[in-house]
């Protein structure tokens, strides 16, 4: 049973127009795409991850050039023996960025493989739940030209619940604290109580004195309702300053997006800079990986809510038991756009404020080739 293809491809799909988060403004997505054969069937495991909003062709080089000789030949049944290989064959690489986003792509398609050929959905194979698994409608981006943000904000949330979540994220960081804090207030008028609000404000403060300023001024904006969690409030490096504002303010701290592998966890970890650990199996460096630190947070008391990638994510979240919620974006809202190289059968079912572990074997994606073509990079 050994691995006798690896193929990689990319695609650039635009996103919604004009929109931004606090540090930069969106206008398209770079996926890189990862099939895996071997010997032992018809089945091909496919592995996705997000590269950023250039870095495609990048990451095909990556994967033809750098890891795919320490696959060819080998039992593709060995996935965490083959992580560590291709972990330590690239180490002149680079072990962060897109090396490992690559791994992660690969690791992820021998998993969706593995679990073809056990023909269950990969959240049994790991011992998880079917069904039913909490989720959160994400987005609250900045708009252009929009000249009135609270009330886009009051039609997304109510957007949000037409399509049963009470539970949602916005976007903070991009205007003045009190800018941001209409915008919370009036998310909240629209919740009225029946759920939370997280806000993200993708590394947008300079200093954790910055950052705890703009939360407070948050928390008194979100009133008795509270904040669900302040999200990457600064640099994910300066994980020191995460924990200086995670024993100032009442909201808990969320971070791990953009870290990469057990090591850069552990430290997140044991300087106790966040409770709510949003690691992302498509950065991180897989499946294997994610699963390691999973349990390591565990045992720091802390709870997974990954970031983006709900189709992938709804498995590990199912499988953990410190996994808290999954990330889910509307396909209608155009700004995490993978759905849009998916066939319709396998886009992700969500309601109920939740997304459902789709009974399909393996992860349940599948390609849709003529938007891949059509977005092809």
């Amino acid at each position: 049973m050994t691995i006798t293809a690896v193929r990689a491809r990319s695609v650039r799909v635009p996103v919604a127009t004009g929109i931004s988060q606090s540090t930069r403004a969106l206008g398209q997505r770079d996926y890189l795409l990862v099939e895996i054969e071997t010997d032992s069937g018809d089945e091909v495991g496919l592995g996705i991850t997000y590269v950023g909003t250039a870095g495609g062709r990048a990451a095909v080089e990556c994967v033809q050039d750098v890891l795919s000789g320490t696959l060819l030949g080998a039992d593709h049944t060995a996935i965490t023996d083959l992580w560590a290989r291709l972990y330590q064959e690239s180490l002149m690489q680079g072990r962060r960025g897109i090396v490992v986003r690559c791994i992660a792509a690969i690791d992820i398609a021998l998993w969706d493989l593995a679990a073809k050929h056990a023909e269950v959905p990969l959240a049994t194979l790991l011992g998880g739940r079917s069904g039913w698994v909490p989720g959160y409608a994400s987005g609250g981006y900045y708009r252009d030209g929009d000249t009135d943000r609270p009330g886009t904000v009051r039609e997304e949330i109510r957007f949000n619940q037409s399509l049963g979540f009470t539970d949602h994220k916005i976007k903070v960081g991009g205007l003045s604290p009190r800018e941001d804090a209409d915008r919370v207030r009036a998310a909240l008028e629209v919740i009225d109580g029946r759920g939370r609000l997280a806000v993200d404000a993708n590394n947008a403060y300079r200093t954790p004195a910055e950052a705890i300023a703009a939360t407070r001024v948050l928390e008194r904006a979100a009133g008795d309702d509270g904040l669900w969690w302040m999200e990457e409030p600064l640099s994910p490096e300066d994980t020191a300053g995460h924990a200086e504002i995670a024993r100032a303010v009442e909201t808990q701290v969320a971070t791990g997006e953009i870290h990469q592998t057990r090591w850069e966890f552990l430290d997140l970890l044991t300087r106790r800079s966040a409770s709510v650990i949003q690691a992302d199996a498509a950065v991180l460096g897989g499946v294997s990986e994610w699963l390691v630190i999973a349990r390591t947070a565990q045992s720091f008391g802390a709870v997974m809510a990954p970031h983006w990638h709900a189709n992938l994510h709804v498995h590990l979240v199912a499988a953990s038991e410190n996994g808290l919620v999954v990330e889910h974006f509307a396909r209608e809202k155009g700004i995490f756009n993978l759905e849009e190289i998916l066939t319709e059968e396998s886009s992700l079912a969500y309601g109920d404020n939740g997304v459902y572990v789709p009974e399909r074997p393996g992860i349940g994606w599948e390609l849709d080739e003529t938007a891949v073509a059509e977005y092809a990079h």
